[in-house]
């Protein structure tokens, strides 16, 4: 039976709400969906969803950051943040849930920030992330979601080069990702479409971006390597609005 996982950036969660959230989730019926920039404390929740197991992890600063998973499926186990005590715990950016065949991790990566402000600790972040995911997967495969905050390629922004050292597209990002990826894991995206242009998560809320399709593909599902033969096809649902990001979608066999 077919098992379909979504990631979104909802940014804000209670404003996508009024924005069709609720459609996209009667529509799309999936198994399970990662949410991350949810700014949001549970409590504040005036909605639920009846069909769900919910998970939260919400940074301590209000209306900041913060994940949340759906699953119509119970985990064995839900981890939060990364078990590292007092570091990297307090802004909400990473579940995990554990089932019998893999664990299943909604992460969002740190942003850089304009000037590169907080480079230095998105590469401790990164290099810590990095190690806990490989920890994960001695013990079983992983699949990883979420808003990785950096397009990889050139083929993953529309403009490459005026872009080149901005977060986001720094060589010092890219160098992460592809370090990550060259610890086991494979981009289910390009997997199964190396070449696809244009194949957009994210766009700007400036120059009507979106509009004339000027993004950049930083939303991802990575598999451990080994787990590719499950990956029935990695989508983008660029055609959902709703958010500055759109849905991504892995399906597996």
């Amino acid at each position: 039976m077919m098992k379909r996982l979504y990631s979104w950036n909802v940014n804000g969660l209670r404003a996508c709400m009024n924005k069709g959230f609720m459609e996209f989730l009667d529509r799309e019926q999936p198994d399970m969906l990662c949410l991350q920039e949810t700014k949001m404390q549970p409590e504040q929740a005036d909605f639920c969803f009846p069909d769900y197991e919910l998970y939260w992890n919400s940074a301590v600063k209000k209306g900041y950051s913060g994940t949340a998973v759906l699953t119509r499926e119970k985990p064995l186990a839900v981890f939060y943040d990364l078990g590292m005590e007092g570091k990297h715990d307090d802004e909400g950016r990473a579940i995990t849930l554990e089932y019998e065949d893999y664990y299943l991790v909604c992460v969002y990566v740190p942003n850089a920030q304009d000037g590169l402000r907080r480079i230095a600790y998105r590469m401790e972040w990164e290099d810590d992330f990095r190690a806990y995911l490989g920890a994960l997967k001695e013990k079983k495969p992983v699949i990883v979601t979420g808003d990785f905050n950096v397009a990889k390629e050139e083929i993953d922004l529309k403009n490459p080069k005026t872009n080149r050292g901005n977060a986001g597209f720094s060589d010092e990002e890219r160098s992460k990702m592809r370090e990550l990826l060259a610890s086991g894991f494979v981009d289910s995206f390009r997997y199964l479409y190396p070449d696809k242009a244009e194949a957009y998560s994210w766009w700007s809320y400036r120059a009507r971006a979106r509009e004339r399709n000027a993004g950049w593909r930083i939303d991802y599902f990575l598999v451990s390597e080994g787990f590719e033969e499950h990956i029935e096809d990695s989508r983008i649902l660029a055609e959902q609005l709703g958010s500055d990001h759109c849905p991504v979608e892995l399906i597996l066999k």
